[in-house]
């Protein structure tokens, strides 16, 4: 059932049994969860601001339409500063101070606001989400390593569905044994009358868990299947499949709300070449007098990939949830909040 923005199952209920449990499992979901990814990918955990100051190009722009949370400091002169959208940019930076070195990188935990979100099931004013970043040479600026990348990722995440299984036995394993890779523009011309996130439905429904190849860049049709920053993943690069695009989405299929689920965006970073190539399609070649963007350009800045892994959303797809509102705590229209409670989904 469909009320608003807002997706009731049928017949829901906390397979926990309560809310109490249901804390217990996110605690155990997000301790597993950082080990098996900082494992996987050598990643140590560093701590992350939560505002920024405003015009030194550092904060996520998203889909460069969102509004950042912007306040004065009074003890700096009233300069601006901002709450992060996500720490994309920043995470570069913080590799090229430490000094880290190629294989090694850093996780995070970041907590943004984004008060232009739709609330919905899964979006939320709250963002919380494990932020990561590694140093990669110049020869990994390739396809191969990207899904090597994003195999290790869905095999924590496979690792943690397994042993929360040992602890909560309701919560039965669902991922299947690999991820299905598909380009973007590999979906359009399998669904060309669909929208992309209908297309999303179609395949992971197929595969159930898929990472889409190519987010931010315009397709064959003149438009891009989901929008992406000029300034941190690289969208234009072409690749070794003939498509172009070293970045994307890892979809689940979320059996509680019948639909594809993203719990990750990521991608390898733009380099010098690139980061001038998307900011001349976006028309935003001003941003090149940035800070960020400065250091990028001039070569001051690693090579890295990196991405964000939802910490709500995978508690929600891991423990069968059908509101991220039963995981976080956060700010919901009260028309929302009766319809979840007349429906057994009860927001924190």
């Amino acid at each position: 059932m469909l009320i608003m923005a807002l997706y009731i199952p049928k017949d829901y209920r906390n397979i926990l049994g309560s809310v109490q449990n249901t804390e217990k499992a996110v605690k155990a979901v997000k301790d597993m969860f950082q080990d098996n990814l900082s494992a996987q990918l050598a990643l140590l955990r560093v701590t992350a601001p939560m505002v920024v100051l405003t015009g030194t190009g550092i904060n996520d722009d998203l889909n460069s339409v969102e509004r950042p949370v912007r306040f004065p400091i009074k003890d700096m002169n009233e300069q601006k500063a901002e709450v992060v959208h996500s720490l994309a940019k920043w995470k570069r930076l913080k590799l090229g101070d430490m000094g880290v070195k190629p294989g090694m990188g850093i996780y995070t935990d970041m907590n943004a606001l984004r008060p232009d979100e739709e609330l919905d099931n899964i979006h939320s004013l709250y963002v919380d989400q494990w932020d990561w970043e590694k140093v990669i040479t110049k020869e990994d600026h390739n396809l191969d390593y990207l899904k090597k990348t994003v195999r290790r990722i869905y095999e924590a995440i496979k690792v943690t569905e397994n042993k929360l299984y040992i602890e909560f036995p309701q919560v039965t394993p669902e991922l299947p044994e690999d991820i299905f890779f598909i380009h973007s523009e590999e979906l359009l011309q399998m669904y060309p009358n669909l929208t992309p996130k209908q297309r999303e439905n179609e395949i992971v429904r197929k595969h159930k868990a898929v990472f889409v190849i190519g987010i931010g860049g315009d397709l064959s049709d003149g438009k891009f299947h989901d929008g992406r920053a000029a300034d941190y993943d690289d969208w234009s690069t072409p690749n070794e499949d003939g498509y172009k695009g070293l970045n994307g989405d890892i979809l689940l299929w979320n059996n509680v709300l019948d639909s594809a689920f993203e719990v990750s965006s990521m991608g390898i970073r733009v380099d010098e070449e690139a980061m001038r190539r998307q900011l001349k399609i976006r028309g935003q070649e001003y941003k090149a007098d940035l800070m960020f963007h400065k250091r990028l350009l001039a070569g001051d800045l690693p090579y890295t990939i990196g991405g964000g892994i939802g910490q709500s959303r995978l508690c929600m797809y891991l423990l069968r949830k059908a509101h991220i509102g039963e995981i976080q705590s956060s700010i919901w229209p009260e028309d929302m909040r009766q319809t979840c409670a007349e429906n057994g989904i009860e927001l924190a």
